[in-house]
């Protein structure tokens, strides 16, 4: 009987396996044996036999092969021995700077940044963030000058601040504000160039030397022209706004008037883009000052137009509208009024300050005290300066009984700046009666019209300087 072979074949395949095991096993057992000493010895029947020769890329510890596209390091600094056969590197030291600073799409996190890193002191930081071309040694040094000087403390309140734009979307500028009591305060400025949609550092502007005359913190170009005149009117300093205007074509009239509008709308500026480029020709740049009330539930604006006499003259404010405010005024303030405005045209020209009375009376309002007391400030300033004062009522009595009230409103305006310290040869007032209305008192049909009598009510303040 013929017997199948098959069972010889697993037997032979086993063996073959077997040994191949045997093998391998003695094999790895001799390299392990190099690398841990500490392992048991194999037993005598197994470390008998040789072990097959290491592989020449198995080494005992990793070796620094220097790149050959790349010089040696130093000697004092390649490598130090910490073990037996380990080189390990030297850290490298800080980065440079970079030329361009950090890029953010939001510019307010980028000065926020900037600030903190300045009032910690923290340079290095600053560098980075700034970039070497704005921030180069002199700046640093300038900046720790400065430093030495006074704390660079951050106001809390107001800190930080957006001025406004130099190009529309592209450029604009930012306020760091410090903290100095002894010398009223100093400015940082920094400009931003739009990249992509992020934002980095173009330009820091460093507050001038105090012995400068001019303004502390005032960037000598449109927007810091524009910026300083507006903070000038927002701190209710007649003085020091009339000095950024062209008085050929801005009267001080409208100057008050904007300092008052500003005190009597409780307006500020607009946290972003208060100051935004509308159009640069030449020497003329125009502005839109953007406007809101303390609690930023009403919003409002108007224009300057500054232009650049020749050399070395500064720019200066050549025009100032305010229709789209006195609109914005008249219906918060005056219930929907356009004519119950602070400021009124002339019939001789520019601009007249306008103080308003209730039917038949002739006291002061609140509204009406706050206003003098910004005029006051103007002539007191000045002893030179003369104001005319003119009283009006409105059609309602006889002629000399109203000549007679609008005297005694005339005189009213008069002896409250009196009381406030103007002198009386500064004044000089005059009884209109009802002779000059500025909204007819009676509508087109003839019918007697309360809101136009409300406007002719008044004393107007002309001021002659």
């Amino acid at each position: 009987m013929h017997r199948s072979k098959l069972p010889y074949v697993f037997l032979a395949l086993a063996a073959v396996l077997a040994l191949t095991a045997v093998a391998l096993l003695i094999h790895r057992s001799g390299i392990l044996s190099r690398l841990n000493p500490s392992q048991p010895p194999l037993p005598a029947s197994v470390a008998a036999t040789p072990a097959p020769q290491a592989s020449p890329t198995h080494v005992d510890a990793p070796a620094i092969v220097p790149d050959p596209g790349k010089p040696a390091p130093p000697a004092d600094s390649a490598v130090r021995p910490d073990e037996p056969g380990v080189g390990v590197e030297k850290p490298p030291s800080a980065p440079e700077a970079p030329a361009s600073g950090v890029a953010k799409a939001d510019p307010a996190q980028l000065v926020n940044d900037i600030a903190k890193a300045l009032e910690t002191g923290d340079y290095d930081s600053l560098a980075r963030l700034l970039g070497k071309d704005v921030c180069d040694a002199k700046t640093v040094e300038a900046l720790k000058a400065l430093a030495a000087t006074h704390p660079l403390k951050i106001k809390p309140q107001n800190g930080v601040r957006e001025v406004g734009e130099l190009e529309l979307n592209a450029l604009t500028r930012w306020s760091i504000n410090l903290e100095d009591a002894a010398a009223g305060g100093d400015h940082l400025f920094l400009d931003l160039r739009n990249t992509n949609g992020k934002w980095s550092v173009d330009k820091l502007i460093l507050p001038p030397p105090p012995e400068e005359a001019k303004p502390r913190g005032l960037v000598a170009d449109s927007l810091g022209v524009a910026d300083a005149f507006l903070q000038a009117v927002l701190k209710q300093n007649f003085e020091l706004a009339r000095a950024f205007v062209d008085p050929k074509t801005i009267s001080d009239a409208k100057i008050a008037g904007l300092c008052i509008l500003f005190e009597e709308g409780n307006y500020q500026l607009r946290q972003t883009k208060p100051l935004r480029a509308m159009f640069q020709r030449g020497d003329t740049v125009g502005y839109l000052a953007n406007i809101q009330t303390a609690d930023a539930s009403q919003s409002a604006q108007f224009t300057l137009t500054l232009r650049q006499p020749p050399a070395p003259a500064n720019w200066i404010i050549a025009e100032i509208n305010l229709d789209q405010l006195l609109a914005d005024y008249a219906q918060r303030v005056a219930g929907g009024d356009i004519y119950y405005s602070p400021l009124v045209k002339n019939p001789q020209g520019g601009d007249t300050l306008a103080l308003y009375f209730e039917f038949d009376e002739d006291l002061i309002s609140p509204r009406t005290r706050r206003q003098l007391e910004i005029v006051s400030q103007i002539l007191r300033s000045d002893p030179g300066k003369k104001i005319t004062l003119s009283g009006h009522t409105d059609a309602l009595g006889t002629v000399p009984y109203n000549n007679q009230l609008s005297a005694r409103r005339a005189a009213t305006v008069r002896d409250f700046l009196s009381a406030a310290g103007v002198s009386p040869t500064q004044i000089v007032t005059f009884a209109k009666g009802a002779s000059q209305p500025r909204r007819p008192n009676v509508t087109a049909s003839g019918a007697d019209d309360p809101a136009g009598r409300r406007a002719n009510r008044r004393t107007e303040i002309y001021l002659d300087f």
